[in-house]
């Protein structure tokens, strides 16, 4: 039986709350009818060599990490010290979908000054993490991990760290919202290209790429030893930005993708689109490791280092990491195991994902239809349909749905299970999807810009309910 070490959030984050602190944290946080109090307000937070302005949960980049298990209650009290309206959103979590965070659809946002209660279940095992689903407000640091463990955890493993990837502009270039709106009258940097994107990669470029909220000139250290089975949960939580990552010096296994296990594949690197999740497993050597995140398509990189020896020199972050240009995984890649493999579909609808030119920038709908005006697929409880995504645009989408996994259809009867899923541009991948949690659903690209430019439809059962929805997006 292998040593279990967990431990909560950063892991020995050098120069960040210790995680010794992190647990402490958690546990004031708490009343004492349990409920955990996370306070979004503005905040001055460090990156490293710079400290900015922006909002954050309890004042941490990233926000606190949340653990629960598996079969277990989440009881969290938002307390709103914003100057704005705002939400959470427990992203991958199959909820009760009046506890989603879905702004106009599940709930009404939480307005300044104001408290709400989320209490749900976690039904499985997992990474995952938690943002705002207000605007561009994610794009600030109002994100954080949750992880759920499994009681039973079939993995054996000594050691976990949690690695949060992010783009950063707010206090730097403006807010996110200059940029939103920037971009309805700057035209496009062809510059920004990734052939493993296939094509354009993003809007924008930032002043600085993150990991645990910390640039690459100041960067976080996780520490371990010689030999120790390691398990890293990879979350992006940009808001523009696809990371290619991989750990100098080793190969890494794949385990899980967005929180649910497959069968191990090893490979050298990673690309996680926006709203991604991945753990790997690596046997750590003797030294200091660079943990690198290449910026797809941008010339940016967020960085870390893994250190199992006190005495090994430390990593450049401008070294070259040789993983990066080796075997990546695929999506044809990965298997989910045989308990959480889908049956067949009774039926197929097809969505594409479109672009125009609209009378204020870019427009981004669904079969034609934006978020004012929704497309909503309707399914029934029990059934299981097939959703084939044809991006007819430019760019890639990170595809996400709310309230379900599904699996993706690399062959006929195989794929893995995730809840966010990249399309790239002139592409077509098929998606299926088990009905098995009422409610009316967001389904939306993980491009916060796309979002905002209208790139959400609806998942949702039966008859569509007689108030029409307008989300706020």
């Amino acid at each position: 039986m292998s040593r279990r070490l967990f431990v909560s959030g950063v892991f020995a984050a050098l120069g960040t709350v210790p995680a010794a602190a992190a647990v402490a944290s958690e546990g004031a946080a708490a009343g004492a009818s349990g409920r955990r109090v996370l306070r979004a307000a503005p905040a001055v937070v460090s990156l490293g060599g710079r400290t900015v302005s922006t909002w954050a949960y309890d004042g941490l980049l990233p926000g606190p990490t949340i653990r629960a298990t598996a079969g277990g209650t989440v009881r969290v009290r938002l307390v709103n010290d914003l100057p704005a309206p705002t939400t959470v959103h427990w992203h991958g979590i199959r909820i009760a979908a009046n506890m989603d965070g879905a702004p106009g659809l599940s709930q009404r946002p939480t307005q300044p000054g104001r408290t709400f209660d989320y209490t749900f279940t976690v039904p499985d095992p997992g990474t995952y993490f938690y943002h705002s689903h207000v605007g561009m407000q994610s794009d600030r640091g109002l994100y954080g991990a949750l992880i759920v463990e499994d009681p039973h955890e079939p993995l054996g493993y000594d050691q976990e760290f949690t690695v949060v990837l992010d783009d950063w502009q707010d206090g730097v270039n403006g807010t996110p919202d200059d940029t939103l709106r920037a971009l309805s009258t700057t035209p496009h940097d062809d510059t920004l290209s990734s052939h493993v994107l296939g094509g354009t990669s993003g809007h924008a470029r930032y002043p600085y790429y993150l990991v645990n909220g910390r640039t690459a000139d100041e960067p976080t250290t996780f520490m371990s030893r010689p030999r120790v089975r390691a398990r890293f949960r990879v979350i992006n939580a940009a808001a523009d930005t696809a990371f290619r990552v991989a750990l100098g010096g080793h190969r890494l296994t794949i385990t899980h993708t967005d929180g649910f296990p497959c069968k191990p594949v090893t490979v050298d690197t990673v690309v996680v689109g926006m709203g991604e999740r991945y753990d790997f497993v690596v046997t750590l050597d003797a030294g200091a490791f660079p943990l690198m995140a290449m910026a797809e398509g941008k010339s940016g990189r967020a960085f870390a280092v893994v250190r199992t020896t006190n005495g090994a020199r430390t990593p450049s972050p401008d070294g070259d990491v040789p993983e990066l240009q080796r075997q990546q995984l695929a999506y044809q890649d990965l298997q989910a195991r045989r308990a959480h493999q889908l049956r067949p579909p009774t039926r197929t609808e097809t969505v594409t994902l479109g672009w125009r030119q609209g009378t204020n920038g870019s427009e981004w709908p669904l079969n034609g239809r934006l978020a004012d005006d929704p497309l909503r697929l309707r399914v029934d409880r029990g059934e299981t349909i097939r959703i084939v995504l044809h991006n007819d645009t430019h760019m890639w989408h990170p595809m996400h749905l709310h309230g379900h996994t599904f699996q993706v259809r690399t062959t006929e009867r195989g794929g893995p299970r995730k809840d966010t899923v990249n399309v790239m541009p002139y592409k077509r991948i098929s998606i299926d999807v088990h009905a098995d949690n009422p409610g009316e659903w967001m389904f939306h690209c993980h491009n916060l810009y796309h979002q905002e430019q209208g790139m959400m439809g609806l998942l949702g059962y039966g008859k569509p309910p007689r108030r029409r929805h307008v989300m706020s997006h």
